[in-house]
């Protein structure tokens, strides 16, 4: 309650000081992600889908007063993201992926000079390798959210060549990503490489034995506590191997689970639990 305090006093002033605020904003450089990392904590998901959004327009203010800002850059990445993710992807898919443009744009601006090189995503992977080699930990964060809303934003666009085209690009930023923390964020850079070679075909790259071998490191990991870990385990691979009895396994961690034994995300585990439910139901379907 104090960060959102301390937030509406800074929006006030943005408003009454002007060219003050700069300096008032970079004098605070913990009270951003201080900011995101609360809202994932929340454990009332209505609450947060509620609260979100005014927070990232409020946040997008701040931003005009200090266009730069990494820390803001990287917190509306995040924010954006995890507003896609949790609650807008799987009832309106195309107001998603413009969100996930709108987070990865953040992002790569947050990577400064060194995030040209993902502007121009259709010229092949290549320009990109280059560029993520010089990408170092103080990049990771910004790195991470752009390449989470990447791959998100790939996924609901699989059926345009742009997004066919921009494939091993965003392979290689997940890559750097595990080459730089394999376990950041809960071990989140193994479950979205997990997630991506279980759902793409062979011929785009898929591979579904690696993409256990993924799944699998994270779980053992935090011991099951992340939820987003046994969706997407289930939702990627044991359909794609239709391995029923695995995704009944997963979805029954989740949902006998207790969210909030890692509270720092808790409001993810609240939302996976209820896409537990959701992919319970569909289990004939999703079956031969």
């Amino acid at each position: 309650m104090k960060k959102m305090l301390w937030l509406v006093l800074i929006a006030f002033s943005v408003m009454t000081l002007g060219g003050c605020m700069q300096a008032a904003l970079r004098a605070s450089p913990s009270l951003f992600p201080n900011f995101a990392s609360a809202l994932f904590e929340e454990c009332d998901p209505e609450l947060a889908k509620a609260s979100i959004p005014s927070s990232l327009k409020l946040l997008e203010g701040l931003l005009r007063n200090d266009p730069g800002n990494r820390k803001i850059l990287t917190t509306l990445s995040m924010g954006f993201a995890g507003y896609s993710l949790l609650f807008v992807e799987p009832e309106e898919p195309e107001r998603a992926s413009s969100l996930y443009g709108r987070a990865m744009d953040y992002g790569i601006r947050a990577l400064g000079d060194k995030g040209l090189a993902l502007r121009n995503r259709d010229r092949g992977p290549e320009p990109v390798k280059a560029a993520l080699k010089a990408m170092d930990r103080e990049d990771l964060e910004a790195l991470f959210w752009t390449t989470l809303s990447w791959n998100a934003w790939l996924n609901l666009n699989l059926d345009k060549p742009s997004a066919l085209a921009q494939l091993s690009a965003s392979e290689a930023c997940l890559q750097r990503v595990l080459e730089l923390d394999e376990h950041y964020f809960y071990s989140s850079p193994h479950i979205l490489m997990g997630a991506s070679l279980a759902a793409r075909p062979p011929l785009l790259g898929g591979n579904p034995e690696k993409a256990r071998m993924h799944f699998e490191t994270a779980l053992q990991k935090h011991q099951g506590q992340f939820f987003l870990a046994q969706v997407y385990f289930a939702r990627y691979y044991a359909v794609r191997v239709q391995g029923k009895e695995l995704f009944e396994r997963a979805l029954g961690e989740v949902l006998h689970g207790d969210p909030a034994r890692i509270k720092e995300v808790c409001l993810i585990n609240r939302v996976m639990q209820r896409r537990a439910q959701e992919l319970a139901k569909q289990k004939e379907d999703l079956f031969l």
